[in-house]
């Protein structure tokens, strides 16, 4: 099974920046896409960002577009997300997610896919 390890996350002030990442191991780690989620305390899991591990096709939840860029570097089986302009409204955990799917517009980890152990994002106004 894939285990995915995240660091990064912190303490900023509204208007910094931060950068996520998150690196996969385990056996033949080949997955359709790779992404991150988020959930805020008293709040539903929510989508952030997704990008696919072949092509490098990616996608974003409208909140984050413009601000946030997901990128990848597949020799080391890592995932990034950097975040910009970010905003209180950010402040979350934000997990990391492999093997995502896409299934009629939304993104969801499958059946077979991991999780990572969550990294706390805060952000003060």
């Amino acid at each position: 099974q894939v285990q995915l390890v995240e660091s990064g996350g912190g303490l900023v002030q509204a208007g910094g920046s931060l950068r996520l990442s998150c690196a996969a191991s385990g056996r033949s780690f080949s997955p359709y896409a790779m992404g991150w989620f988020r959930q805020a305390a008293g709040k539903e899991h929510e989508f952030v960002a997704a990008i696919s591990w072949n092509r490098g096709s990616t996608s974003y939840a409208d909140s984050v577009k413009g601000r946030f860029t997901i990128s990848k570097v597949n020799a080391k089986n890592t995932v990034y997300l950097q975040m910009n302009s970010l905003k209180p409204e950010d402040t979350a955990v934000y997990y990391c997610a492999a093997d995502l799917i896409n299934f009629e517009g939304s993104w969801y980890r499958a059946d077979t896919g991991s999780w990572g152990q969550g990294t706390q994002v805060t952000v003060s106004s």
